[in-house]
């Protein structure tokens, strides 16, 4: 009894009817025969012939007409929920993103400013291939770009991965959309609508483990509340991690799917064709994407190690990433950081490893070693391989990368984790509505009071169902309150200043400040700019850092020099950054530009300040010498003050 009540499948519904009955009547018998009960009755169950079967369907009251018509309308149910869940997800974004910047009442540079820092980047250059003469001119203009940097030519799409903008204005020109939609409406219309995307394949992967769409409402339910930590759209619409996650979501929902036994030829081969298109749409839509694809690899290895997936099927997923990553390198201009990803080496060891074991004869000493040293093996191979790509392949250092990642991801945070918060959500739904858990709670427990199997059953389709009402009766007054205030984003300072440009500026001219706000004054204006918010390119990062120290205790003469070398004309300052106020000292910019230029000492929790310059965007604001020789005043208002740059320096006292 307890070998047959131990082991819990998917069963079908006639199964459960069978199994149940047939260990209510094995009590009854007592323990001698038992087991000879329990093989025979399941072994006829699942070897019964279909007439048998639908004479037994006929008894319990279940004909093969009426399962079908069950199957299917659950299928449609849940197909229904699942779309729906994603396109009422993607109004909820469109109406929120509406009440909060008030959007369609807004002229355009007042929209064009809701986009700060390398947002703002990404979607200067989509306004910029909408407004070329030709697609292949704005992608030549793109790939060739010296109108951005000052003395830089640079490859934006290759640098920015601008893949989402070129497919973004391929679509709204093909479309003829253009007397239909304002652009920047179709732009954010495709982001929100893929966050949809991203919602309903959450949805499908829950359903897909749990077997029942009620653990797809729970997902649901629970990444809409946790939306601060699974998601940044309320802030960065262009991020690339906005345009690519939701591929990575349907390419997790279809590798559950493929990865799940007894599945029809059919329905395999859609599921690898999602997975291959999915994969290779998400490399390319996102420069850190082969990082989370080798976790996913490492996790594939490990299921397979363990015996817990298809060997066949999870090397056939082995391949697609090897195809994605070659296509991926040609179609990136020969992008060298996907040749040095520790995915490649890590796929490439793991088919090495593998042919390795399977040449081995089997039974030998040899054969035996290898199975137990297997993993040791494929880490060994994954280490050697990536050192000698990095020492073959031409391509940068960029060990930077890797503390951005940790902070991009959230991986040094104890909470704003947008790309683990979602699958967190996926899995305690799962965990809730699964009856196999359930079971397996039930086996720990050992309870007999009642029928394990029939209470594992009601327990996954109850406790899901209180929990939704229980989240509903708690959180959707809240979402519907936030939807219906009006919060009013409204920046007229910054909006003076991209007047101000755009009117007195010399079209030649090149402004040099933070690099948040050379991305909104190079959308808004159109005028180039000395740095960017790009964290890819080491001497955009040597930029950035070497502009920032308009916010030190440097010299007039220091910070001329620096700002003349980049060919800049005016100087923007901040008086958000000059005048920060932070809840932490040490964490302000300022902070960390003293402490890295050796003007503030921390000794014993005391920190000592010494350098014979004041704060440069303190003292520039007084107007004295030698300040006023280098710099003169063109514009102030109450949050920027704009500085040309002398070209004829005047040393007067």
């Amino acid at each position: 009894m307890k070998a047959m009540c131990d082991e819990l499948v998917p069963f079908s519904l006639t199964h459960w009817v069978c199994l149940i009955t047939s260990c209510s009547s094995i009590r009854k018998e007592g323990a001698a025969d038992l087991r000879q009960r329990k093989k025979q009755n399941c072994t006829e169950s699942d070897k019964m012939a279909p007439e048998e079967r639908n004479k037994e369907n006929s008894k319990l009251g279940r004909s093969p007409k009426y399962m079908l018509i069950q199957r299917f309308a659950k299928l449609f149910f849940g197909c229904l929920a699942a779309v729906t869940s994603g396109m009422m997800y993607a109004v909820y974004l469109s109406t929120y993103h509406e009440r909060k910047f008030w959007f369609s009442s807004r002229q355009e540079l007042e929209r064009e400013i809701t986009f700060q820092g390398d947002s703002a980047i990404y979607y200067s250059f989509y306004k910029e291939l909408l407004k070329a003469p030709s697609f292949e001119r704005g992608v030549y203009e793109l790939t060739h770009n010296n109108k951005t940097v000052s003395l830089k030519t640079i490859n934006a799409v290759q640098q920015m991965t601008l893949y989402p903008e070129l497919i973004a204005s391929v679509l709204y020109q093909a479309s003829g959309s253009e007397e239909v939609i304002e652009p920047v409406y179709f732009y954010i219309g495709i982001v929100f609508g893929l966050q949809g995307i991203y919602v309903t394949a959450l949805f499908v992967t829950s359903w897909v483990m749990s077997g029942t769409w009620l653990a797809g409402m729970l997902t649901v339910a629970w990444f809409i509340i946790n939306r601060t930590d699974t998601t940044r759209i309320d802030y960065s619409i262009p991020s690339r991690e906005n345009w690519a996650l939701p591929y990575f979501a349907c390419q997790v929902a279809a590798l559950t799917g493929y990865l799940k036994k007894n599945l029809n030829c059919s329905a395999e081969k859609f599921c690898y064709l999602l997975v291959s298109a999915s994969t290779y749409t998400f490399m390319m839509m996102w420069e850190y994407s082969h990082y989370l694809l080798f976790v996913q690899a490492v996790s594939l290895f490990l299921l397979d190690s363990f015996t817990l997936a298809q060997t066949e099927k999870v090397h056939e997923v082995y391949k697609i990433y090897l195809f994605s990553l070659f296509l991926g390198y040609l179609l990136q201009f020969e992008n060298s950081a996907l040749l040095v990803s520790p995915l490649l080496s890590l796929v490439a060891a793991l088919m090495l490893s593998k042919c390795l074991q399977m040449n081995m004869k089997k039974g030998t000493f040899m054969s035996r070693l290898l199975k137990i040293m297997y993993i040791y093996l494929v880490f060994t191979i994954t280490v050697t391989l990536n050192f000698l790509l990095k020492m073959f392949v031409p391509h940068k250092e960029n060990e930077h990368l890797l503390k951005f990642i940790e902070v991009k991801l959230g991986l040094n945070t104890t909470k704003m984790k947008y790309l683990w918060t979602p699958y967190v959500c996926m899995l305690a739904a799962f965990g809730v509505c699964s009856p196999e858990l359930w079971m397996t709670l039930f086996k720990w427990l050992r309870l007999k009071a009642v029928h394990p199997i029939l209470l594992a059953l009601i327990l996954s389709m109850a406790v899901p169902t209180i929990i939704g009402f229980s989240l509903w009766k708690e959180f959707f007054p809240r979402i519907m309150t936030e939807l219906s205030e009006l919060q009013e984003f409204y920046d007229p300072d910054t909006v003076e200043l991209m007047t101000w440009i755009k009117r007195q500026a010399p079209v030649a001219a090149v402004f040099a400040g933070s690099p948040q706000l050379m991305g909104v004054i190079k959308l808004c204006t159109g005028w180039m700019v000395s740095s960017l918010p790009l964290y890819n390119d080491d001497d955009l990062l040597k930029r950035n850092e070497n502009i920032y120290q308009i916010y030190s205790k440097r010299s007039a003469e220091d910070i001329y020099k620096i700002l003349t070398s980049y060919k800049a004309n005016f100087l923007v300052i901040e008086d958000s950054i000059c005048n920060e106020v932070g809840p932490v000292r040490g964490c302000r910019v300022k902070d960390l530009l003293d402490v890295a230029n050796g003007h503030v000492v921390c000794e014993e929790g005391d920190s000592y300040a010494y350098s014979k310059y004041g704060r440069f965007c303190h003292e520039i604001k007084m107007n004295y010498s030698p300040y006023v020789n280098y710099f003169t005043r063109v514009y102030w208002n109450r949050s920027y003050f704009v500085y040309r740059i002398n070209t004829v320096i005047s040393f007067q006292s």
